[in-house]
């Protein structure tokens, strides 16, 4: 008699960025259970970058902010109906380990995993898990993802593994507004909040330095639309992108020739997808990031508390241009 193949459903609800680098459980997953039926369960503003994602079987959008937002009792319940009619799953592994994130892992059904209280978020959030794992909160965030995966589903990665991942993302066209005879160079200028964020005015001079790439502005927001603006203004190798669909910010990221930007989704992109990147740290630090040959960082000299992060911490604003100067044209080559 046939076993039926395993259903796992993870739960990593938000934020863009650490849903990118979560991605790369699913082919992990795919390698010690080929047939495994995966689902995942994430925020609805962020469901379209994991939509046709071919090692998932479906992508569940949950709309917990627009519930907390409109306060719609008709939209919770038919939510906690659609959450408790999802599985039934083999394995319900919660990749965030928040109370939002958790109380959604229990809602779709009882074969809970997550991190136990010691490394949780919000450690209240352990007491809605069946099982859960010991991994120090402040350990690499992506090590964090891959291990609570691995224990829950009774396998192991190493280091080499990661570095020998495929690309998280399919492979897409090749955006029309890319130099083809200059090397592409994508700058993520904007970033969650202010003190994330590398001055406009250092991220033109980046440009200036860069003069023999074409820099592509990258935005998201009015605000990050002024700031590329400001940026075009002062630096003739600057192409502003139209406002991107998460897969179109896919293509984008994936067919430049170098990523450089703060510590946000749309630069984690790169290391996702096998591309040259450098990642601007202020107040936070590369925990956030798998550094590789090709995916570096730039930091400040600002201490680090990354269980207390000092979102008034604007340290970022010290790294001197000429430090990401030298790591871009090393990349480049």
């Amino acid at each position: 008699m046939n076993k039926s193949p395993l259903r796992i459903a993870i739960v990593r609800l938000t934020a863009l960025g650490d849903i990118i680098n979560g991605t790369v459980v699913l082919q992990l997953i795919k390698k010690h259970y080929k047939d495994a039926q995966i689902e995942w369960f994430c925020e609805e503003a962020f469901a379209s970058i994991l939509q046709d994602h071919p090692d998932l079987e479906k992508v569940h959008a949950v709309p917990i902010k627009r519930i907390k937002r409109s306060k719609d009792l008709a939209l919770l319940q038919a939510t906690n109906k659609a959450l408790k009619s999802a599985g039934p799953f083999d394995k319900i592994i919660d990749m965030q380990g928040l109370i939002k994130s958790a109380v959604v892992a229990r809602l779709i059904g009882k074969e809970t995993h997550g991190f136990d209280k010691e490394s949780a978020r919000e450690s209240v959030a352990a007491w809605f898990y069946k099982s859960t794992s010991s991994i120090p909160y402040e350990s690499n965030v992506i090590k964090r993802n891959i291990d609570v995966v691995a224990d829950a589903l009774e396998f192991s990665v190493s280091d080499a593994e990661i570095l020998a991942k495929k690309p998280c993302f399919a492979s897409q066209a090749k955006p029309g507004f890319l130099a083809s005879e200059k090397q592409n160079i994508a700058l993520v200028i904007g970033a969650s909040w202010p003190s994330k964020e590398y001055p406009k005015e250092k991220f033109a001079e980046l440009c200036f330095a860069l003069e023999d790439a074409q820099c592509i502005l990258i935005w998201g927001s009015e605000k990050e639309r002024e700031y590329a603006t400001f940026i075009a203004e002062r630096a003739s190798n600057v192409t502003i992108t139209p406002k991107l669909s998460l897969r179109e910010l896919t293509a984008t990221i994936e067919h430049c020739d170098l990523t450089i930007g703060n510590d946000t989704g749309p630069t984690h992109l790169a290391w996702a997808m096998n591309r040259p990147s450098i990642t601007l740290f202020g107040p936070t630090n590369t925990r956030m990031i798998y550094e590789t040959p090709i995916n570096l960082a730039c930091e400040s000299d600002s201490p680090v508390d990354i269980m207390k992060i000092n979102k008034q911490d604007f340290s970022i604003k010290e790294i001197r241009v000429h430090e990401v100067v030298m790591k871009a044209k090393k990349l480049l080559k």
